[in-house]
């Protein structure tokens, strides 16, 4: 969607389209890089960045051993429960944790599965496992399972199982668009197959009758062999059931023990290869969108890094556990920054949740330090707003961005959370999306209603984003809007600039629809400027809803306190 600009920016900049917050198989939905360089390519979005969570990449904190002791079965103060599923008419369905027999090498309990089913369709009987928020769930890159089995009464009719419920995928090798499932049958079939249009993906495996044995489940390799045309670290563990199955009055009956994880390829920084070897790979299938690194650093208030010197924080040996202090935030973003990474506050309301608990927060910490903040997010728009324009109203620089925070990857328009930034940038390098991002040249927009370009010019040559000092008791303005749609109105917002402070941690705007030239695609308007002012846009469409929104320029009489960021200041880097 990158398109040369249309008379506002200077020559050269272009329209720059950026998914700023977006989930892959690393974290805990249902994602995969693929589904989502799928849509990007389908929508037009020239860059991507990665931004799944840092522990769940380096599986930091996650689960290790499942014991089998009982249906729930704490780790470290982690809980981990089984919830009993029951699939098809299994007349007889029975899990009981039992002391003998169990694994040689795993002393405590084990799990008896039982089931029979008359009919001739199969009836399954499967206990999924639910960790503490999801430490299990991650890309199942680099990752065997080894459980313990002893096969009491398998065969034809019955089996054991071993089900992963992976990562959704696009359409791709005659087989349609959906979610795909890795499942492991114990009994005395052998092979690999797939079944359900090519989505369920089954690996044979016979087991001697009687004596525990211990299955090495290589789930990456597995995946690789079974769908050849794909990228298989791209794929998670979002579910994982172990059960059994029965058909044509079989009694199915085994007894498993000793589940482990056996993650590696996740210490420090070694994940961040790993994706990267995977965005190398989905370069050359996808080579419309631009990837870049970045990570939503969790253990905290929730920040995005970006880019620069990339590497993911290092928690030692602490927990996976939020710590929500401001000074830890504002730590973090000290280190992405040490890192020459820019930093986004993400769905602010979450620990100020509220319009004026945001604003307080917004104008007490300078937007904790951050270079950006989620206006546009899963959160009350309103309230972000209000936050937000508070900040503004104090001379607090941080540019808006929108994100739709996907985890799931099938349909970037049609989900209710669908913000997409847009920067005006030279090109899609790193370099110049940071430059245009630290200087506020962002809009941001709603892809089912709206998908033109937007843009500010204060004097001709201040432009949005940007800050003038200046005497001037008023100052010519140029608004630009493309592909309005039908209905829809463009806004103006103007706001004080009076540092009013933790005094009235509150906007103070005012909005007024202007007179648009559909034909010429712009606004011209003289705005007073004897006092010290923001102004940003809005558009709305027919019902009154935001479908685009604006970063502001400042238009100021003196130099603020804190001083005005290199990139914003006047007309820098944009006029020439």
């Amino acid at each position: 969607m990158a398109q040369s600009a249309a008379g506002a920016a200077r020559p050269g900049k272009r329209a720059v389209s950026m998914a700023m917050h977006i989930h892959s198989a690393f974290s805990e939905g249902t994602a995969s890089m693929d589904a989502h360089l799928q849509q990007a390519t389908d929508l037009g979005v020239d860059v991507i960045w990665w931004t799944d969570h840092d522990f769940r990449m380096q599986a930091h904190g996650y689960r290790q051993a499942v014991r089998f002791e009982g249906l729930s079965e704490p780790e470290s103060g982690r809980s981990w429960t089984w919830n009993k599923i029951l699939e098809g008419k299994p007349d007889l369905a029975v899990g009981t944790f039992i002391n003998e027999p169990h694994s040689p090498d795993e002393p405590g309990k084990a799990l008896r599965l039982q089931a029979q089913t008359s009919a001739t369709a199969w009836g399954a009987m499967l206990y999924e496992g639910i960790a503490w928020n999801s430490t299990y769930t991650t890309s199942l890159a680099a990752t065997v399972l080894e459980l313990d089995v002893l096969a009491e009464n398998l065969g034809p009719d019955a089996e054991l199982l071993v089900r992963v419920l992976s990562s959704y995928r696009p359409a791709t090798a005659g087989r349609r668009a959906g979610r795909y499932t890795l499942e492991y049958r114990i009994g005395q079939g052998t092979g690999r197959w797939t079944e359900n249009n090519g989505l369920l993906g089954v690996v044979g495996l016979a087991v001697a009758p009687g004596t525990w044995q211990r299955l090495r489940l290589d789930l990456e390799s597995d995946v690789a062999a079974i769908w050849p045309d794909i990228v298989a670290a791209d794929s998670g563990i979002h579910r994982l059931r172990v059960g059994v199955r029965s058909r044509n009055g079989a009694l199915a009956s085994g007894v498993v023990d000793r589940l482990r994880f056996l993650r590696t390829r996740r210490d420090g920084d070694e994940s961040v290869v790993l994706q990267d070897e995977m965005m190398r790979e989905y370069a050359d299938r996808y080579p419309a969108v631009r990837q870049f690194h970045g990570t939503e650093i969790s253990l905290v208030r929730h920040l995005n890094a970006f880019g620069g010197n990339f590497t993911l924080p290092d928690y030692g040996d602490a927990p996976p556990n939020k710590v929500t202090t401001v000074a830890a935030a504002m730590a973090m973003v000290d280190f992405v920054h040490a890192n020459n990474g820019l930093v986004a506050f993400n769905h602010p309301l979450e620990d100020a949740p509220s319009g004026p608990e945001l604003a307080r927060l917004l104008i007490e910490t300078n937007a904790l330090g951050a270079d950006m903040i989620e206006v546009g997010c899963k959160e009350d728009f309103g309230e972000s707003v209000f936050g937000y324009d508070a900040a503004a109203r104090n001379a607090v620089f941080v540019t808006a961005t929108g994100v739709s925070d996907d985890h799931g990857g099938s349909d970037w328009v049609q989900q209710k959370q669908r913000w997409i930034t847009s920067v005006w940038a030279d090109s899609t390098d790193e370099g110049d999306l940071f430059a245009a991002l630290r200087g506020g040249r962002a809009w941001f927009w709603d892809p089912q209603y709206w998908r033109g370009q937007l843009d500010i010019l204060v004097r001709g040559t201040v432009p949005m984003g940007g800050v003038l000092v200046t005497p001037a008791a008023q100052a010519p303005v140029t608004i630009s809007v493309t592909d309005l749609p039908d209905g829809a109105a463009v806004h103006l917002v103007t706001g004080e600039v009076d540092h009013a402070g933790l005094a009235d941690p509150a906007p103070a705007t005012a909005s007024r629809r202007i007179e648009f030239d559909r034909q010429e695609e712009r606004a011209h308007l003289v705005i007073p400027t004897r006092t010290s002012c923001y102004l940003r846009v809005e558009i709305r469409n027919a019902d009154g809803e935001v479908i685009g929104f604006s970063n502001p320029v400042w238009i100021l009489k003196d130099e603020p306190r804190n001083g005005i960021p290199t990139e914003r200041r006047g007309s820098y880097g944009w006029a020439r």
